[in-house]
């Protein structure tokens, strides 16, 4: 009798346990649902899979560049993450989410006022919502960094991430997903769409990284008497791949993480985004090749990640095939594009200004291609031209496409232009011949393993 009473009584409890999990079925329930509990938790994960891209980006960049700037590399990085959370809390989540009107937010500087915790039904919590973005703006920052390593004064770097998250950034961002401007233009039954940041986070980074490169000239040797481009190799390529790979896990936060739901549809944008990646590297890998005759590792590995940057805006729209497709035009642009820009006289290290800034635009223009499916911003299926859809929905992506481009150009100009004007934003000849590790920060990335018996 005392066995079967446990038995009954542990039954019970298992019973109540599942009542308690799972979600109303005829009976009332007050507040979240588990779903609610689900969909937050699942992008807090996909959020710290994101903020784990900054170790990406820092490998790739230190790897790509030389020995002596390898600790100035890795600081940038650190500030990256430091300075434009800080900057994002201040002001760039009210500029971005705090309001309706056209230009930018009002509400929640510091995130005042806000009520962290409370989940509304179906959707996300601020403390959620606020913690993906602020990840998302950290990486806008970082793409800059890598175009305008080895020769960037570490102050000059410090003010353009924090202006970039306080302000630049975050205009876009409203702009778009906050309900502004550009999300208010219609033409015909399209509207815009980039569903996890194509333009909205790398052509951003990639125009700031464009701007910066610019403002700053090309690293002392680049360039021979007749202006012919040098190659001048990343110190640690198995660092470069390596970040490569991160990055390519942490964009399986940063694509299917936007869904903002944990649903069906996760995993659809999860297959997309791993088919443009290979796709990406695949393609690039034969258009170096035959460019070049050799496949340089480096190269695919910045071909992977076109692929990436690519499929970032159509991922909740499209296909596999096309999904396969769209980043493998992304690997095969991201190579001509470094060579232009080479050619141009703009000293991109990485190549970030070709992967995100130049592939970013054709992940933009991609959704007026390719769209099938309403990604919950086109608002329709068979949006895209190839699909009957008509010219309208490109026409909308290209007017998105020039003014983030026209805004982030000259905002960062400016902002480039006063740094320059004050402060300075190019280090000495001198700094620079040296490296920028023991004079920016006052330690080598590889000093060795000496010991002082003095």
């Amino acid at each position: 009798m005392r066995k079967r009473a446990l038995r009954i009584i542990s039954g019970l409890g298992g019973v109540a346990a599942i009542i308690a999990v799972t979600p109303s079925i005829g009976f009332a329930q007050d507040g979240p649902t588990t779903q609610d509990y689900l969909n937050n938790l699942w992008v807090f994960i996909a959020g710290c899979l994101v903020f784990f891209m900054q170790a990406g980006f820092a490998l790739v960049e230190a790897g790509l560049t030389r020995a002596k700037n390898v600790v100035n590399i890795f600081a940038k990085n650190m500030a990256d993450a430091i300075i434009g959370v800080t900057a994002f809390f201040a002001t760039g989540y009210a500029l971005a989410f705090g309001g309706d009107g056209w230009f930018a937010g009002t509400d929640a500087f510091f995130l005042a006022g806000e009520d962290m915790a409370a989940i509304p039904e179906g959707g996300l919590s601020v403390a959620t919502t606020f913690f993906f973005q602020a990840v998302f703006a950290a990486t806008a920052v970082t793409i800059a960094s890598g175009a305008m390593a080895e020769r960037t004064k570490f102050p000059a770097y410090l003010i353009f991430a924090a202006v970039m998250c306080a302000f630049i950034y975050p205009v876009v961002v409203h702009w778009t997903w906050g309900g502004g401007l550009i999300a208010d233009i219609e033409i015909g039954d399209a509207v815009y769409s980039d569903f996890a940041g194509s333009g909205i986070v790398h052509m951003t980074g990639g125009i700031a990284a464009l701007m910066g490169a610019w403002f700053l000239g090309p690293r002392l040797g680049k360039y021979d008497s007749n202006g012919k481009p040098r190659a001048i190799p990343g110190h640690n390529i198995p660092f470069a791949i390596i970040g490569v790979f991160i990055l390519w896990l942490g964009w399986f936060g940063f694509n299917p993480g936007s869904e903002l739901l944990a649903d069906e549809f996760v995993m659809t944008v999860a297959v997309n985004t791993m088919l443009a990646a290979v796709a990406g590297g695949l393609f690039c890998t034969v258009t170096i090749w035959l460019v070049a005759g050799k496949p340089d590792v480096a190269m695919i590995g910045n071909g992977v990640l076109a692929g990436l940057v690519a499929i970032t805006a159509p991922c909740g729209a499209v296909d596999p095939f096309p999904a396969f497709i769209i980043g493998g035009i992304g690997g095969v642009l991201v190579v001509f594009s470094v060579f232009f820009f080479d050619r141009m006289k703009i000293d991109d290290p990485v190549g970030a200004i070709s992967v995100h800034g130049v592939v970013g635009a054709w992940g933009v223009l991609s959704i007026g291609f390719f769209a099938k499916y309403d990604d919950a911003f086109l608002g329709r299926e068979d949006a895209g031209l190839l699909y009957g859809g008509g010219i309208d929905q490109l026409v909308v992506q290209v007017v998105m496409l020039v003014i983030i481009a026209a805004w982030v150009a000259i905002t960062t100009g400016i902002l480039f232009y006063a740094i320059k004007s004050t402060i300075g934003l190019r280090v000495s000849a001198e700094e620079e011949s040296e490296g920028l590790d023991v004079l920016e920060h006052g330690l080598s990335g590889y000093s060795g393993d000496l010991v002082n018996v003095g």
